[in-house]
């Protein structure tokens, strides 16, 4: 039984619901390996339901594996759903997986005494092994890709060597949820009504940023599906559930071959014309291939995300994000010229950060054009090379894994502190968002997309929530 617990979603995003798209993606390797494995996936943000309905659930099905997935944020929501299965029967063997677990393993097993097992990294191979092992009773020592505890010692087993081959995998389990499809949507991007479905074009990033666990996790590989195998599965998610806004939930969308084979692919098929779809490219990637983001524009790419971060070169040096400050002017300019939505990210409370830079860092976003500001505070997640370096220098001074947002203040400046570090982040929203030229043109822009993010950004939700925080 996989069980997606009930969380609080990013509210600087607006109100949406997504698919539990890591839970789909390993059920449907189980279901195909294991036909005779009976599969209940509990998405408690779809269906509203909370803790006491999570045990109730869990007795009805009487599952002998209760399994969950979360970011950092979730983790102790995803140990509340382990600890909710070993009250309803201690025979009950409780898993988790995804980025957080796998970089804290140890730590989990050590705290959580309620979770039985870790799925460090690539997920699908190593649960379909652990299933077999057991219900026969092989020794759990033997699979790659796990950590456990035996004996009150806790024993990480060999990492799980990458699947070759991404067109191998079936597609996402979504009809084990049809149920909620109707209900999967992203209010700001595509409307309430618009069916929104996530899909995965390809697995991990050669690009090595400090503060990103992405890298880290698919062990610095990149791998992608082929472009008809993508365009294959964006044409089942719109023919059999009615899909019409697909995120492709690369980390870093590459503007390559396989990008001009999609386009290829997709120009052919009549269903972009009833869908929108979009991804996270890199500046460079865009500027560099601007001709092949408007051929992609034609086949239903309206929105990019950006990860822009800083205007300092000192700063993007320290992320290691290997990028030009130029390039996001090209970039946005770019976006604008074919009518796609230009989604900008920043971070802010790097080590160095003052009053005046990050008073620079809001200038740069003011006149850098996007259309969306989404402003981030840098987080030490664990697995990441900013994390080892913040937790040997002691600078961490919060350790509640549920702030690990990017909206929390997790760590001081050299000269801020964490509450000056969330009052910048305040006024870098109620600057951006506050500006009237700014919202007369978002309101009565032509593009549906900006009028409706406008609404949403210059209202007092999320200026409300942010100062909430400080």
């Amino acid at each position: 039984m996989f069980v997606e617990p009930p969380k609080d979603y990013w509210f600087l995003m607006g109100e949406y619901l997504p698919p539990p798209a890591g839970l789909l993606i390993l059920a449907a390797y189980i279901e195909e390996q294991l036909p005779d494995v009976e599969i209940e996936i509990l998405d408690c943000q779809a269906e509203k339901k909370d803790f006491k309905d999570i045990e109730k659930y869990i007795e009805y099905f009487s599952p002998s594996i209760v399994a969950t997935s979360g970011f950092t944020c979730n983790a102790y929501l995803c140990a509340r759903v382990a600890e909710i299965a070993k009250k309803v029967s201690n025979d009950i063997f409780t898993v988790v997986g995804g980025q957080h677990f796998s970089a804290a393993a140890e730590e989990s097993l050590n705290d959580f005494p309620e979770i039985d097992y870790v799925i460090r990294g690539e997920g699908e191979v190593t649960f379909v092994d652990l299933i077999r092992a057991l219900e026969t009773g092989k020794n759990i020592g033997e699979i790659k890709g796990i950590s456990f505890k035996h004996n009150k010692e806790i024993i990480h087993n060999p990492p799980r060597p990458l699947i070759q081959n991404l067109d191998t995998l079936p597609y996402p389990a979504y009809h084990l949820v049809e149920k909620n499809i109707e209900k999967y949507h992203f209010t700001m991007m595509a409307g309430k009504n618009t069916r929104y479905m996530i899909l995965e074009g390809s697995r991990g990033c050669s690009h090595k940023c400090s503060f990103c666990t992405q890298w880290k996790h698919w062990n610095g590989v990149w791998r992608t599906k082929s472009a008809r195998r993508i365009a294959d599965e964006m044409e089942y998610f719109n023919d059999r559930f009615d899909g019409e806004f697909l995120w492709l939930t690369d980390d870093n969308f590459r503007y390559d071959k396989n990008a001009v084979e999609l386009w290829k692919e997709l120009r052919q098929r009549s269903f972009t014309d009833d869908i929108s779809w979009f991804f996270q490219a890199r500046t460079d990637e865009i500027t560099q291939n601007p001709d092949m983001v408007a051929k992609l524009r034609d086949v239903g790419n309206n929105w990019i995300l950006m990860g822009v971060e800083n205007n300092s070169p000192a700063v993007l040096k320290d992320l290691k994000k290997n990028l030009q400050v130029n390039d996001a002017y090209k970039a946005v300019k770019i976006l604008n010229d074919n009518d796609i939505f230009s989604h900008a990210m920043f971070i802010m409370g790097s080590r160095g950060d003052t009053a005046i830079s990050i008073e620079q860092l809001r200038q740069f976003s003011f006149d850098l054009g996007s259309d969306l500001a989404l402003y981030t505070i840098l987080t030490p997640f664990p697995g990441t090379q900013i994390y080892e370096n913040a937790y040997q220098s002691g600078w961490i001074e919060d350790t509640n894994y549920s702030h690990y947002d990017m909206a929390h203040a997790i760590m001081p400046t050299e000269t801020l502190s964490l509450r000056q570090v969330q009052e910048e982040l305040f006024h870098c929203y109620k600057d951006f968002y506050g500006s009237i030229p700014r919202n007369i043109a978002g309101i009565f822009s032509k593009n549906k997309i900006k009028r409706r993010v406008n609404r949403h950004m210059a209202g007092k939700g999320v200026l409300k929530s942010l100062k909430g925080l400080i």
